[in-house]
């Protein structure tokens, strides 16, 4: 069953008299329940892809389907409720409302749709996050660790459909920033989920299960863990399709 399918995607964006291909032409799909990666460099697009997936942003040609549906057919309101109820993200920037509680920011997106909290769900994913000490606290008394892992089961809360990570261990070191990407893995693995993560950090990235290699906004190669046994292995893959990518550019 797919979870994600995207269709020939591209988005320009305007620079002077010109424009800018931030995603070029770029095609892929998940099978609901798949962990994948998609790794690049800064400026590579990725957060644009995340974002033309999450119907944040409308792409210029292309399609996305989720569970079947063309987002890109959705009113806004449509697709406003569509991803409130399907869709969770985790944002580079972690938007955390600055006057709730880690537990309200948590449970915000419930708030919203005005459903009633699960509780043994809430109190499984703060224990489960290590946010026990933050439930009452809010995000300026917080470390970056912790108000990223705020953001995460805010993410999680609803049990979504699909979750969209943006460098979701960005705030943290690269060993701690992969042992949260495991645990974040396990609990999207038990309700289903499939997860779509960006990154540049391959040992953040080994958490998954397959690897999109975008750069300047295409996707030039795929990997499958089972080829890459251990995290040296992705790194070496990643850059020799890179390094292969280049090498395309300057024959043309």
């Amino acid at each position: 069953m797919k979870g994600v399918e995207v269709s020939n995607l591209t988005k320009r964006f305007r620079c002077g008299n010109g424009a800018i291909e931030a995603v070029k032409d770029v095609t892929l799909s998940l099978a609901q329940g798949e962990f994948a990666a998609v790794m690049g460099a800064s400026g590579s697009g990725k957060s644009t892809l995340l974002h033309l997936i999450a119907g944040l942003t409308k792409p210029d040609e292309g399609a996305i389907r989720i569970a079947g549906i063309d987002v890109n057919e959705l009113s806004d309101a449509a697709l406003t409720a569509f991803r409130r109820q399907h869709i969770g993200l985790i944002f580079q920037a972690f938007n955390l409302i600055p006057s709730l509680s880690g537990e309200d920011n948590i449970t915000l997106p419930l708030l919203l749709a005005r459903a009633r909290p699960d509780r043994a769900r809430v109190d499984s994913l703060i224990a489960r996050l290590g946010l026990e000490g933050v439930r009452g606290r809010q995000p300026d008394s917080m470390s970056g660790g912790e108000q990223q892992r705020v953001a995460i089961g805010r993410a999680l809360v609803r049990a979504p459909r699909l979750v969209l990570a943006d460098e979701p261990t960005g705030s943290l070191d690269s060993l701690n920033g992969r042992k949260l990407c495991e645990l974040f893995g396990e609990i999207t693995a038990e309700s289903g989920a499939t997860v779509l993560m960006v990154t540049h950090n391959p040992v953040v990235a080994f958490a998954a299960s397959r690897f999109f290699i975008l750069k300047d906004g295409r996707l030039v190669g795929e990997i499958d863990k089972t080829a890459c046994p251990t995290v040296q292995d992705l790194n070496q893959a990643y850059f020799e399709i890179v390094e292969g990518a280049r090498s395309e550019v300057g024959r043309e």
